[in-house]
């Protein structure tokens, strides 16, 4: 059987290192998010100018999960409409990364508890049996020193 050379601190260590750069990955995708939507907005529309119904900046640009997409909302031009577009196809792949990323910390972590808890499982059975060697057996196995 082949033995695992896992050293908990180790992981702990690398699954903390992870969370942060999960963490600036996220920041990473908010800031993704924010500059497309100036974009969009800065971009305008393709009506002639007075004619344009222009939304206000927080009408405009790509939209967080759960909000209505920049493409459903009143006057919006060709670029932004093609960010928007671009955003929505795109959410699936970044929602996919993100749990990817949770999954694996997650997985290694509770794998890590496990083998940590074979660990103790196993020491605590040596020492059970251990307990349960009498004095007298010892004796007899060393040739009968009394």
């Amino acid at each position: 059987m082949t033995s695992w050379d896992i050293k908990p601190q180790g992981v702990q260590s690398q699954l903390k290192l992870t969370g942060e750069r999960a963490g600036d990955l996220e920041n990473a995708l908010n800031k993704l998010m924010s500059d497309m939507a100036e974009a969009a907005y800065a971009a305008g529309t393709a009506i002639p100018g007075s004619a344009a119904k222009v939304p206000s900046p927080a009408m405009q640009g790509p939209v967080a999960t759960g909000q209505v997409p920049l493409s459903h909302r009143g006057s919006t031009g060709p670029v932004g409409a093609a960010l928007s577009q671009y955003l929505e196809k795109r959410q699936t792949d970044l929602k996919s990364v993100v749990e990817r990323i949770q999954a694996a910390v997650l997985g290694a972590g509770k794998a890590t508890n496990e083998y940590i808890q074979g660990d103790l499982e196993a020491a605590k059975q040596a020492q059970d049996a251990a307990k349960s060697v009498r004095l007298d057996q010892l004796k007899d196995a060393a040739g009968g020193a009394k």
